[in-house]
């Protein structure tokens, strides 16, 4: 009866946590939901003060994707979505945290990272999703390559999670600003800024 107890108990375990990981993946893209990042950018912020190590965060948004969107249908449209997904998950280390912000915009959460080296690995995602080139599956049709441009900021002292945010954000909309398909680190913004 004991070992009856055991296995059920080992089985529910497994249910829930199925459960668990479905209630904070993104069903489409197979990267983590807005819920997920939600809960993770708050520990990484709990995690860096308790620690003091850096983070960065990086925001991506698919350039052009509702032009695209309405040029060949919303399921070709989904189709760019978990391209732009899987292409982002395989680019970044397993501690690293994908998700799946809202439409077609990505935040990646990279634990330990320096803006430097968050800005490198920006730029290694950026050059992965342009290297990918979208065949319509109904067709076999080439519809060509998808660029995304994205934002960095890496994690001060003073931050709010809303903050880092809105410094990511801006960021990417300086990319967006400055032609697309390129990366902006929140330097490199301070610097246009002052420029301008």
């Amino acid at each position: 009866k004991l070992m009856g107890s055991e296995r059920e108990i080992a089985s529910l375990k497994e249910a829930l946590e199925s459960v668990r990981y479905e209630a904070m993946t993104d069903q489409l893209t197979g990267v983590g939901n807005r819920k997920r990042f939600d809960r993770a950018i708050e520990e990484a912020l709990l995690a860096s003060e308790a620690t003091n190590e850096p983070f960065s965060l990086l925001v991506c948004d698919i350039d052009h994707f509702k032009k695209f969107n309405d040029t060949h249908g919303h399921q070709t449209g989904d189709q760019v979505l978990r391209l732009v997904g899987s292409t982002i998950k395989g680019s970044v280390a397993q501690n690293a945290i994908a998700c799946r912000y809202g439409g077609e915009e990505f935040c990646v959460i990279l634990p330990s990272s320096k803006l430097g080296t968050a800005t490198q690995i920006a730029d290694v995602i950026r050059q992965a999703v342009m290297g990918k080139e979208l065949v319509k599956r109904s067709t076999g049709e080439t519809l060509g390559r998808v660029t995304i441009s994205i934002g960095v900021a890496e994690l001060n002292m003073s931050d709010t999670v809303q903050s880092l945010i809105e410094r990511a954000d801006q960021c990417l909309y300086a990319a967006k600003h400055a032609g697309r398909n390129r990366v902006v680190n929140e330097t490199q913004f301070a610097a246009q800024e002052s420029a301008a």
